[in-house]
Order: C-alpha cells, then sequence, then structure tokens
C-alpha cells in the first residue's frame, strides 16, 4: 500500500463522527447484555487459548529484520505493531489434557515450518519480551522515531499498514507517544515505541458468563505473582540510554521494562485525560465490565462495516474494545451464536523463551481461575490496591518483589516460599480438576515451579549476564548485544523442545 493510500485511510478513519460512533456503540452493548443475560456466551466448560508475538532478527547477526508482507503471509502469521513483528494464535480448546497439548502441539506444528522458511530468507524468529539490537546500520532511535508527514497526516516509516495504527498519531488524544523509564527518555511522533516489546496472552473463557467478575477478581490478584515469574525484559537497545554510568545502568534496571513502555507510549504525557492503559477495577457484575468498556474514550473511531458473523452486531464496540488496553480484560465475542464466549485475556506477560513456557503460564492461569473460584479463597477479599501494588513490584523487581498474599487459611504473607507452594498447589488442583493426571499437572507447573525454588527468571538470567559483562569493563553496548546473541543461541536449540531451566 502507498503512502498516500494510508493517508486516505487514516484520514477517513478521523473523518468518522465520534459521538455517533460512540452511541452506536452504546446500543450494541445493551443488546449485548441481553445476549448474556439469555445464556448466549455461556459454554459448557472452561476453555482455553493463546497470543503468541515474536519479532524477527537477522540469522547471521542477531540484528533487528523487518520480515516481508509476502513472507508474513506464506507462513501463516499475522501482522503486528511492527515490520519486524508477528503474531500467531492457537485455537480454542476445552481446558483438559487433550486441550492443553493440543494448544501446545499448535504452537509447534505453526512454529518448526515457520522457522524453516525464515531461515531459508537468514531470518530467525525469537520470542522475547524486547529486542535490543537494532536492524544493522540503524539505531533504535531512528528505527522507532523515524516518520513522514503525508497529506497532513504522520505516518510511522517502520509500522504495519493498519489504519487504525497510524491514525492514534494523529487524533486529539494526547497519546504519550513517549518511553521514561531509568537512564531513557524517548519521544517519538508516533506509537511506534511500542514495538518494542512483545507478549503472550493466555485466554480463558468462562463456562457462565455471568460469572466472569468472580473469575476476574481472582485474575487480578495472582497478576502480580505470575508476573514476577515471567519478567523478561530489563534492558533496552544501549543507544535508547541516557549518558551514565553503565553499572548504574545495570543496578537500576527494572526486570519487566514492558509494562512502563506500553503505557508510556500509549496514555497521556499529563493528567488532562484518563489512562488508556492501566491495571483494571475489579467488576461487581457482567454489565458493568461491558459499561467500563463503553466508558472508555475513543480514540479512533472508524466506520464499521457489517458482516456475516454473529458479533459483528456488536461491531462497534468490539472496535472500541480494540482500544480498551487494560493489563486484565474481558471480551465478548463469536463469530457464530454458537460459539459466542465471554473470556478474560491475560496481558501481563512477556514473550517467553520456549513454547513449554508459554503453555505453563497459560496452563498456570487456567488452573488457578478454576481453584480459586471453585474453593471461593479467601485471595478474594485483597485489597485491589494491594493487587495492584503487587503488578508494579513485580514489574520492577521480578522474584525479589514485595508481594503480598493471603493464604488458604486466610492470613496475610509476604513470604516467598508460602506464595508460590500454594499458587503452584492451586494451579495443580486446577489442572486435575480438570481431568488432568497428577504427573500432566506437574509436568505444566515444574517450569513454573523451578523458576520460583531457584529465584531465577529470564530477566535475571539477561541481568546476570548484562552485569558480569560490565563488571569486567564490558561496554555496555557490547554486554547487552552479547547477552542478547546468548538468549538467541539458546532459544535456537530450546524454543520447540525444551524450557527456560535447561539454561541453567
Amino acid at each position: 500500500m502507498s503512502g498516500s493510500e494510508l493517508a486516505a485511510r487514516v484520514r477517513k478513519a478521523l473523518s468518522v463522527d465520534t459521538e455517533d460512533f460512540d452511541r452506536r456503540a452504546a446500543e450494541e452493548a445493551e443488546r449485548l447484555k441481553d445476549e448474556v443475560r439469555e445464556g448466549t456466551f455461556d459454554n459448557t466448560e472452561a476453555i482455553v487459548g493463546l497470543e503468541l508475538e515474536l519479532y524477527a532478527v537477522d540469522a547471521r547477526s542477531g540484528s533487528l529484520r523487518r520480515v516481508p508482507r509476502s513472507l508474513l503471509g506464506l507462513i501463516g502469521f499475522e501482522k503486528e505493531l511492527g515490520l519486524h513483528n508477528a503474531e500467531m494464535q492457537t485455537s480454542p480448546q476445552p481446558l483438559n489434557e487433550h486441550g492443553l497439548a493440543a494448544q501446545e502441539a499448535e504452537l509447534k506444528a505453526n512454529l518448526a515450518p515457520a522457522l524453516k522458511r525464515t531461515d531459508r530468507e537468514d531470518i530467525r524468529l525469537v520470542s522475547d519480551g524486547m529486542w535490543t539490537v537494532p536492524p544493522t546500520g540503524e539505531t533504535a532511535t531512528d528505527y522507532l522515531c523515524d516518520s513522514v508527514e503525508q497529506g497532513g497526516v504522520r505516518i510511522a516509516t517502520n509500522m504495519s499498514d493498519a489504519a487504525r495504527y497510524h491514525a492514534m498519531a494523529n487524533t486529539d488524544y494526547p497519546t504519550g507517544m513517549r518511553i521514561e523509564a531509568p537512564h531513557v527518555s524517548l519521544r517519538a511522533d508516533t506509537v511506534m515505541p511500542e514495538s518494542l516489546i512483545t507478549s503472550i496472552q493466555p485466554h480463558y473463557q468462562i463456562p457462565h458468563a455471568p460469572d466472569l467478575p468472580e473469575y476476574f477478581r481472582y485474575a487480578l490478584r495472582v497478576a502480580g505473582p505470575l508476573l514476577a515469574l515471567g519478567v523478561n525484559a530489563p534492558f533496552f537497545p544501549p543507544d535508547l540510554y541516557d549518558d551514565a554510568d553503565d553499572a548504574e545502568i545495570v543496578e537500576d534496571a527494572w526486570m519487566e521494562h514492558r509494562i512502563g513502555v506500553f503505557e508510556d507510549v500509549l496514555n497521556p504525557a499529563d493528567d488532562d485525560a484518563p489512562d488508556k492503559v492501566r491495571f483494571p477495577p475489579d467488576f461487581e457484575s457482567v454489565e458493568e465490565a461491558i459499561d467500563d468498556i463503553v466508558a472508555d474514550e475513543t480514540i479512533v473511531p472508524m466506520d464499521v462495516e457489517g458482516g456475516a458473523r454473529f458479533d459483528d452486531a456488536f461491531a462497534h464496540l468490539r472496535h472500541k474494545h480494540g482500544s480498551y488496553w487494560r493489563w486484565v480484560r474481558p471480551v465478548f465475542d463469536g463469530a457464530n451464536r454458537s460459539s459466542a464466549n465471554a473470556r478474560i485475556e491475560f496481558r501481563p506477560l512477556p514473550a517467553q523463551p520456549t513454547v513449554r513456557d508459554a503453555v505453563s503460564f497459560q496452563a498456570a492461569f487456567a488452573g488457578l481461575l478454576t481453584t480459586l473460584t471453585s474453593i471461593e479463597h479467601p485471595v478474594r477479599s485483597m485489597d485491589w490496591e494491594t493487587a495492584r501494588e503487587n503488578f508494579y513490584a513485580a514489574s520492577r523487581d521480578g522474584l525479589r518483589a514485595d508481594l503480598t498474599w493471603i493464604t488458604s487459611d486466610g492470613a496475610e504473607t509476604t513470604n516467598h516460599d508460602r506464595i508460590y507452594g500454594e499458587l503452584f498447589e492451586a494451579a495443580r488442583q486446577g489442572l486435575e480438576t480438570q481431568g488432568l493426571s497428577t504427573e500432566a499437572a506437574r509436568r505444566y507447573v515444574r517450569p513454573l515451579r523451578e523458576r520460583a525454588d531457584r529465584r531465577t527468571t529470564p530477566a535475571r538470567w539477561k541481568h546476570d549476564h548484562v552485569a558480569a559483562a560490565v563488571d569486567e569493563n564490558v561496554p555496555l553496548a557490547e554486554a547487552i548485544w552479547g547477552m542478547q546473541s546468548a538468549y538467541v543461541d539458546n532459544q535456537t536449540e530450546t524454543l520447540l523442545d525444551g524450557s527456560f531451566v535447561d539454561w541453567l
């Protein structure tokens, strides 16, 4: 698509009347509530799915690579924000032994041929929380900030050609388009800096849609502890750092910068508008959850055309939901009436070193929701503010964060072993409740239990690697790039048939 065609599409999107768009979304929300009350969005059982994002690097140099759009289509992956991004989604499966095995098998079945096909182009697909090596001959700053003006529309040079992505830099909403992190200050003209980060997103479909608020409440309370286990983005591309002492930059690094990047880029830089990316509230009813989507500020209203899908009856609300960025969010959709579902999308986790690690998080999250809701676990009574504090503490310090938990006997604890011992036991019990054998349930939980026992996450592995190099007077840039090379090399051997603990 030419720049002029893309600019025209952006201008068309920006010409849509926001008030009329919001009115239609609100009307659709009322119809959605009716369908939920009638049982249309109920399932006979819990169902799980997973989104997996990757980025591309040069197979020889390890530098970031743009993926040709034709190649992306050949390997069956979807476009994401940056030209270097690729995304795949698993087919929803029942939460049982066969369903989880199918999730893992589907990821491998799609990744294996994709890796072979991209290798012919000297491209390697990487599962990681944040890339750190820019394209050859470019700086990360240039790659993230390069843009042009086309017919009065600001277009990011290295962004995919979806009009909604580019529209975010051209609306009245004061999108931050910046990064503020320890020793990093970046300003851009588009939301392209968000393409630094990649994630996995487990989905859990609720058997009975009106029960979504109860599951959601527990999802918020496990968000911090699960994020602490999954952190995988302690360093930025070196040229993004301000002029500071290398050892100080290493000392001050957060274990998961992905959280801050997403919030900084998309939230307003001041307090004149509400944050779009944030830790969500508890909901008292499923109707309240739907109302929260309706109340969210629309930043890119578009002329939404109807189609043959069942959920096209809620097309404006679904489009609005696309920029309803919460770290945990409710989703209501379905291609047809029989597949309509209410689910929880769990968004805090960065992409993981291996397929097994990603599926372990998916299984643990699903097992926890199963157990905690069924036994009405006392952590339900934890203050929302404490759950939020756990979340941001985990992003900063990973497994060294000060986390608070309420145990099954109602006692408050900050003891690491007690917290994770109870979490893993609850996850195992939930998986067994769904029909998994004890050994199968333990197999899914084991990679995460190993991280907790060893106090080692992918972020800590990266941080230790860089810290050791800097201690030996290796310049920070070389230390980060050396770490990244080791990460990709380890992943090449283990992505499909290993786990992160094999690296230790």
